[in-house]
This record gives structure tokens, sequence and C-alpha cells, in this order.
């Protein structure tokens, strides 16, 4: 999805529909790779394989893989955090994660099922009941899997003319369900599976609504303080907190455009507005990944699973949990998420257990509709990494 904006030009129509169209344990170890050129990982052929994706004529400016153990880390990375610069991705650069947040979102809301303030099978009309009555038999559980039906709000025209003509407006984000409160379901609820990024719109003001709180004070409640995670945040606006990895839209032969700050973040808000870093990500995902924040009967009801690919697809074979997928590999299953956003493609999976966990950064977005044989040479990268972190 090509498109031509200059960092500091106001982005034009085409630019914003083709953005638009994808949108959506211990304290965090010191960044060994600070500053040094290279990379940090134990494994030569895991830094080539992550270097030939960079090396790709498609590939990103930048890449950083991090493999978690405890408080250890492994970095690989590639290329640089910022063009024009010899300055190498680090893990402690900030980066957007943006579907990934679906995964916070959805920790939120179990770890309120956990306290008996939600139930999976509350429903739109019980729990938010301002909404179009049409939407009140969606359960929590179906928008948890992406099987609500619920008409997707960043497809809606007015939005992305609102967004076109102002990108670094700040919405109400509680209001981003109104351009779509017209609209049917798309499907009987629990029919079928269909990603939506309205569901974790919802997810968030249920959870507001039962307990009170604002969505961004139940995620450092139930999950930032929990898991002592110091750099991960939900910004309203367009600002990228220093330092971070540059996002970049490629457009070959000319050169990759910084969209970093392309667009204000409120318009994603809880289904894919979330900054952090590499290392905070993989502290939260060997956590989340591996059930250790929820009950294990709440962790047994996430991990029932439909068919259903994240978006962009993850490593190896596919399914939709509850705020989690599936990916199992030719080395195993891990549970995790993907997501992609203007300048930053993310996946970020923990073993079953929780001992281990891995995030995959790139600085370009990598999508399903688009460049399915980059895609196809990601994901088997991304197989590399998480053989590497089952086998170790």
């Amino acid at each position: 999805m090509p498109f031509r904006s200059r960092r500091k030009a106001r982005p034009t129509a085409a630019v914003l529909s083709a953005v638009l169209a994808v949108l959506l344990a211990g304290p965090a170890a010191a960044d060994p790779s600070h500053g040094r050129p290279g990379h940090d990982g134990g494994d030569p052929a895991l830094q080539a394989r992550l270097q030939e994706l960079v090396d790709d004529p498609l590939g990103p400016p930048g890449a950083i893989a991090v493999l978690r153990e405890g408080n250890h880390l492994q970095v690989y990375r590639a290329g640089t955090a910022e063009t024009g610069t010899d300055r190498a991705p680090r893990a402690t650069d900030h980066m957007r994660l943006a579907s990934t947040a679906k995964a916070f979102s959805g920790a939120v809301a179990l770890r309120l099922v956990d306290c008996g303030l939600l139930g999976l099978d509350d429903t739109i009309g019980q729990r938010l009941p301002t909404l179009p009555a049409r939407w009140a038999p969606v359960t929590l559980r179906q928008l948890l899997q992406h099987t609500s039906g619920m008409p997707d709000y960043t497809e809606d025209p007015d939005f992305r003319a609102v967004v076109n003509a102002d990108p670094h407006r700040i919405f109400d984000s509680r209001h981003l369900l109104d351009f779509v409160a017209g609209q049917d379901l798309r499907f009987t609820p629990g029919s079928q599976y269909r990603y939506s990024n309205s569901d974790n719109i919802a997810i968030a003001l249920m959870a507001e609504a039962a307990t009170g709180k604002r969505y961004e004070d139940l995620l450092g409640e139930e999950v930032y303080r929990p898991l002592h995670l110091r750099e991960t945040s939900l910004p309203a606006g367009f600002e990228m907190p220093e330092p971070y990895l540059h996002g970049y839209q490629l457009d070959p032969p000319n050169a990759p455009e910084d969209v970093s700050t392309l667009v204000s973040m409120s318009g994603a808000w809880a289904s894919g507005g979330m900054v952090s870093t590499p290392s905070d990500f993989s502290a939260f995902m060997a956590a989340y990944g591996g059930g250790r924040l929820l009950s294990p009967a709440t962790v047994a009801a996430q991990r029932t699973f439909v068919a259903g690919s994240s978006e962009p697809a993850g490593p190896g074979v596919n399914r939709a949990g509850l705020a989690i997928f599936e990916y199992t590999t030719r080395c195993g299953v891990v549970y995790g998420h993907t997501g992609n956003i203007f300048g930053y493609t993310q996946l970020g999976v923990g073993t079953p257990d929780g001992s281990r966990s891995l995030s995959f950064s790139l600085t370009r977005q990598v999508g399903s509709n688009d460049d399915p044989a980059f895609l196809a040479r990601m994901r088997a990268v991304q197989e590399d990494f998480v053989c590497a972190l089952l086998n170790d």
C-alpha cells in the first residue's frame, strides 16, 4: 500500500486511507544492546535471518527480536533505528504496539473476570445499554474472540474522512463506536470469526462500566504495576516518547518515509494505540502468553480456540482464543498476538508455561493483504525465532 507523505508535510487522503485500511515477570532487564552495532544474541544463523529481512528490497529499515528468559534478554538487531543514522535498534527504544494492544485490553478484561466484576457471558445490553439495541446480545466472550459480528469503525467512511481532514485530531475515544452506531451486526454473534477493531473498544468500555475507572487507569492497576512495566503507555496524541524506533512507509525506489507520528492514537485507543519497548513488551508476553496473569479457570476459557488468524498472520497455524492466538509451529505451540500499523509490525508470544517469550518488531507495516511474498518470508523468520525460544 504505497503512499508518499513527507515527515513534516500534511498527509494526503490516499496516505491515510492506506493507513486506516489495516489499523488496526519482574522489572525489565537493562538493555544489553545499548549503543553497540551488530548483535548480542548467541546464534549467528538467527542474526543472519533477521538481516535478510532488512536487506530484502521490501524489507524494513530496522528490526529487533528479543528472546527473554526471566530477566535475561538475548537481543538480535538489524538495520537502523532511524534512517540517516547508524543507531541500531535497542530493547529500550519505544515503538507502536499496533493490534498487540488488544492483548492488553484482553488482560484487563480477563483479570476483571477473575475478580468477579465482569462475566464472559455479560452482554453489551447489560453493561453498555446506551449502545445500539441491535448489538445488545453480543457477549464479552464473543468480543474477545472476534466472533461478535460488530461492524468495524475503522472501515467507516466518515471516520476516515475525519482523520483525513485532521490527522492529529484528538478523538473522544469513548465515542469511536458512534461512527458505526447505525449499522447492524455483520452476522449472528458467535456464528463465525471476523477480526474487528470495534471489539476491543467495546471491551474497554465494558471494563470502565464494570469498575467506574478509566481504561488507562485499569491498565496501570491490572497490567503495568503487577509486571513492573515502566515504559508502556496508551497515549492520546501523535508524539512518541524518546528514544524510539522510527517507523517507515516503503515506496521503492523512493527513500523510506518516516510515518512514526502520522496520526493521533486516540482514534485507535484500546484497539491499537499503545506504545512500549521490546523489553517491556517481551515481559508482558511472557506473563500473558503463559497465563500467569489469570486464574487456571480463566486461562482454560481463554485457550478455547476457533479457526482464525491474527492480523497479520503469525507464524505457523493460527487459531483465535480470547484476546490471544495460538501459533502452532514446526517446533511447538506458543501463545500471543500480532499487529500492524503505519510504520510498524509486531509479534509477541510466550511459552505455555510463561517461562520464556519473544518480541519481534519491524519498522515497516506488513499486512495480510499486501506483499504476500514478503509476509511469507517474515513468518518463516518468526518461526525460526519461535523454534529458538522453544528449543533453548
